[in-house]
């Protein structure tokens, strides 16, 4: 049984079998629990105020239609690998919670363990206790988990994977796992799907579409909208106890504006209501919604007036007077449910005149928390679309028929602008204690890496050479934990309400602009989508944005939204093409960063495009000239690492190649040139050393080597991360031809600098020096030196943190790290050690193969041979044999689609082939024929590398040996004829 219980101040919250992410404050990542039915409240407390039977959770009115999506669901569920996440998108008020909640209740019922996750950061935690979120807990294992995450646009980026990676979803008796996640958008999930693109699971999105306005057909089917509408409207009558009968929905159930299930629910609802108290139902949506706001103000006025109106049994009274709480309410829809101590910082901002902690009481005599046994104030007004609305109903400049008031303004600002809260950073990615930053794939310099592979040498040097400043403060710092939530309703609330950006919500960012950034993700692409924001209002926005030179995971959503929408704009006001490419360039890395890659590459393009035209011209100011040619370069590299990322490799390698061409030529006239010659030939060792060409990437790496270090000689601080990147690569390629004492002094030397700058800066550099003390381990063992077990020790124990972190980065060099250490502690003589580990690696790769096999295949077939031989020295030969097998059929799939692939296809057949002539027997003649598959593979390769051949002779010596031990020296002999020579030196 695995448990993990984070107690603070006394109080512990605690699961079992899942793991709990905690802030360095104690504060949860996000809370965990497991699913069950909503309790329905009695009648009297949902007449009370008719809004209350519009809430999701309560399940008023029956679920009806939605066939095709929840079909769609179901086959998601029961279907597909073992892991599939699916991003299920529609605006607010389409019933995507509605929807969730009966495909939870089905799931449950078909005996899967539903848990729900909730964002941590301003939410409170359940009741002390555990969450026994085991799958042995319930009465049946049960054929999987679903995991249902509400909100999911806006999660951090970094906190999703955080949730990803929990061990809730690796179940131990083999069930699927399912996760869910609910947004009003998909702009975000680009980036949730290429972080989990290193992962095994599954990726899909479904949008839910407006209900059908339809119509009746001849078989007697009901238009959807009037199903809906009868479904809800006899619902509510059976709640106020009035006959649904001649309750007729209004004309205007076919406008667009009632595509929304919470239309057409609000629809019924105050046709119900207004047959109850004798009123004439509005017809349109913003009439529905002063008429639901109107009855919450009178709930307000009859318990203020309600002298005898008990709120607990002390005996103690209802005092809040109706303004005031009309303030209450509103501030409750800009924070949402918090803490005590948070609600009373934010009542206590405003200008009241009654106690804080009675308005809070009162407060919550209207609107109860949603789970009473947790300890919340400020419940708001549901569902979040009338939320919204009541927010811009209450703002001023508005032409509805529902007053506004003078103090909302006022409200916001002081709520938003009003110092700091308590609640730390939003869209904080620190993680205490762990090197590494959550969704980062900053590892400067690492061979292969998908980090900033479009910055030269240099913190804070551009890709395209330009003379404007940006700024690279974040913006985030120093505000509630609220300001996320409440940009985003005031955002949301904008779209739909003319009044709210101009008036209201702009000014405010007007004068600090750093507010939409610290809103988060959701709050800039929100705003990016508002027509009436004005280009000088984003742009001065995307001056708090994070340097676009590297990854921001919990923001590049929303930047790569901003970024988008000012694109035209900024080309616009581009007065020459080669300010125009850099404005694409820089857009095409905030899309990059975003996940989105596509698109990305065709912006790289356009960017390259532009600049070809313009070089050719040469401008006529000398001195601009070769900036533009080194622009062509950086485009040129840049676009090669886009197409590399979809996996075009051969044109990657062609980009990166012209590249070095123009850098060449220009660097031998003007040294300035010189850091972007490294850079690019450090990319073009990566691409050659993907291509299996070890001996053109060695000497890549040797020129960029030699750069380095006359560059860092002279300025330390900006080019010894490079050197260390370059160093590493060199030994590398060193490994890999036939020099493995260079191998190792050079891996030492890129070791030893980046010790020194993980210690000053262990996010930005504990990548590379896990990469860098795992290609140093390999090169002590290829020379037969003791220390390559606490080398591959301490790189795996590296990876294993940044693997908790980020696994969809981490999980495959951890893998193969994993691998590595086992063949080391083999050569210590520690082959029981090595066996498990071994062993983990393999489990790893499998799982990440199930969902992309060829992105995988590789390291997968690279961990499959290290465990064979371990098998092979444990003398488990039979398993040996099917890993080995294993292997084998891994690189002949990949040898089908890539000729390149041939030798390390015929070292899979020679191994193969060993581990059978070992077995002996009956074995003896598969190993024959393996044998002679390799050999013909090996033929027909253009060039054998020197391992290969030793290999060959080795194996078929022993093959050759063997069988003639066995009473068979004529197989031996022709056997023999077909070796190769053995290499020489």
């Amino acid at each position: 049984m695995r448990q993990s219980v984070r107690a603070e101040s006394g109080f512990a919250y605690g699961v079992v079998g899942a793991d709990i992410h905690v802030f360095g404050d104690g504060v949860p990542v996000y809370v965990l629990q497991r699913w069950s039915a909503e309790f329905t409240p009695d009648d009297a407390f949902l007449r009370e105020v008719p809004s209350r039977m519009l809430n999701a959770r309560f399940r008023v009115v029956e679920f009806t239609g939605r066939d095709a999506e929840l079909a769609s669901l179901r086959r998601w569920r029961d279907e597909g690998p073992p892991l599939a996440v699916r991003w299920l998108h529609a605006p607010g008020g389409q019933g995507k919670t509605r929807l969730a909640e009966r495909f939870a209740a089905e799931a449950a019922g078909a005996g899967w363990q539903v848990v729900t996750a909730t964002h941590g950061p301003g939410t409170v935690l359940p009741p002390p206790g555990s969450q026994d979120l085991r799958a042995s807990a319930t009465a049946t294992a049960g054929p999987g988990t679903l995991l249902i995450v509400d909100y999911a646009d806006r999660w951090p980026l970094s906190h999703l994977l955080w949730l990803l990676s929990n061990a809730l979803l690796d179940r131990p008796d083999g069930g699927g796992a399912r996760v869910l996640l609910l947004a009003r958008s998909d702009d975000t999930w680009p980036g949730v799907r290429a972080a989990l693109a290193d992962r095994r699971a599954g990726t899909s999105a479904q949008f839910l579409p407006p209900l059908s306005e339809g119509a009746d057909d001849e078989a007697g089917a009901v238009a959807p909208r009037a199903e809906m509408f009868a479904a809800a409207r006899d619902s509510f009558a059976a709640r106020y106890g009035v006959p649904p009968a001649g309750i007729t929905a209004p004309a205007a159930l076919s406008g667009a504006d009632f595509g929304l299930t919470l239309a057409v629910h609000m629809a019924a609802l105050v046709a119900v209501d207004a047959r109850r108290t004798g009123r004439r139902a509005p017809t349109d949506l913003a009439g529905l919604t002063s008429y639901l706001l109107d009855r919450e103000h009178l709930h307000w006025a009859r318990l203020h007036g309600d002298g005898g109106h008990q709120i607990a049994p002390s005996g103690t009274v209802f005092v809040t007077p109706p303004d005031v709480m009309n303030r209450t309410v509103f501030t409750a829809a800009l924070t949402g449910p918090v803490a005590p101590d948070e609600g009373r910082a934010a009542v206590g901002r405003l200008d009241i005149r009654v106690p804080v902690e009675r308005v809070l009481a009162d407060h919550a005599v209207c609107y109860p928390p949603a789970d009473p046994a947790r300890d919340t104030v400020l419940e708001p007004l549901y569902p979040d679309r009338l939320s919204e609305d009541f927010l811009a109903l209450t703002l001023s400049g508005h032409q509805a028929d529902y007053p506004a008031q003078p103090w909302a303004g006022q409200t916001v600002g002081t709520l938003l602008t009003g110092g700091a809260g308590t609640s730390g950073t939003p869209g904080s990615t620190d993680t205490p204690g762990v090197p590494g930053t959550p969704g980062s794939t900053d590892t400067p310099g690492v061979p292969g890496t998908s980090g900033a592979p479009d910055t030269p040498a240099g913190p804070g040097a551009s890709p395209l050479r330009d003379t404007s400043g940006r700024a690279t403060a974040d913006g985030r710092a120093g505000w509630t934990s609220w300001t996320p939530r409440a940009v985003t309703f005031l955002a949301a609330a904008a779209q739909r309400w003319p009044h709210v950006g101009p008036r209201h919500l702009f000014p405010l960012i007007e004068a600090a602009p750093r507010l939409a950034v610290a809103g988060g993700s959701a709050a800039l692409t929100t705003l990016a989508a508002l027509d009436d924001i004005t280009p000088e209002l984003l742009e001065a926005i995307a001056a708090h944005f994070p340097s676009y030179q590297r990854p921001s995971p919990d923001l590049d959503a929303g930047i790569a939204a901003v970024s988008s929408r000012l694109l035209p704009h900024r080309l616009a006001r581009a007065q020459h093409p080669n300010d125009r490419a850099i404005r694409r360039h820089e857009h095409g890395i905030r899309l990059y960063h975003a996940g989105r890659r596509e698109e990305a590459l065709a912006v790289s393009e356009a960017a390259l495009a532009e600049l070809r035209g313009i070089v050719p011209q040469r401008p006529a100011d000398p001195a601009v000239a070769p900036e533009v040619e080194a622009n062509l370069a950086i485009a040129l590299k840049t676009h090669g690492t886009r197409l590399a990322s979809l996996g075009r490799r051969a044109e990657a390698l062609a980009a990166t190649e012209e590249a070095i061409v123009v850098l060449r030529r220009l660097a031998g006239r003007d040294e300035r040139f010189l850091p972007n010659l490294a850079s690019a030939l450090l990319t073009l060792g990566r691409d050659l050393s993907r291509a299996d060409r070890w001996e053109e990437a060695g000497a890549a790496a040797e020129e960029c080597v030699a750069l380095h270090r006359r560059l860092a000689a002279a300025d330390p601080e900006r080019h010894e991360p490079n050197l260390s990147a370059a160093l590493v690569a060199l030994g590398l390629c060193h490994g890999h031809t036939g020099r493995p004492e260079d191998a190792v002094t050079t891996a030492r030397e890129g070791v030893t600098l980046l010790r020194r700058l993980a210690r000053a800066q262990p996010s930005a550099y504990t990548p590379a020096l896990a990469n860098a003390l795992s290609n140093l381990a390999a090169a002590l063992g290829r020379t037969g030196h003791h220390d390559s077990v606490p080398a591959a020790h301490e790189a795996a124990e590296l990876y294993r943190r940044l693997s908790a972190v980020n696994p969809a980065v981490y999980e495959r060099p951890l893998a193969d790290v994993l691998s590595g250490l086992a063949l080391r502690l083999l050569q210590a003589g520690r082959p029981a050690e090595g066996l498990p580990v071994a062993r983990e690696g393999v489990a790893i790769m499998r799982r990440l193969a199930a969902r992309q096999p060829d992105a995988h295949a590789h390291t997968l077939a690279e961990a499959l041979g290290a465990l064979s031989t371990m098998l092979l020295v444990a003398r488990r030969l039979d398993e040996a044999v099917a890993v080995a097998d294993e292997c084998t059929a891994v690189r002949r799939r990949m040898a089908a689609g890539d000729p390149g692939v041939a030798p390390r296809f015929a070292f899979a057949l020679l191994n193969a082939t060993g581990i059978r002539a070992e077995a002996g027997g009956a074995r003896l003649d598969e190993a024959v024929a393996l044998f002679s598959d390799a050999t013909g593979v090996i033929a027909r390769c253009e060039a054998v590398p020197v391992n290969i051949r030793g290999m060959h002779h080795s194996v078929g010596s022993r093959l050759a040996a063997q069988l003639a031990a066995e009473g068979r020296p004529d197989a031996a002999d022709r056997l023999r004829g077909t070796l190769l020579d053995p290499p020489h030196g």
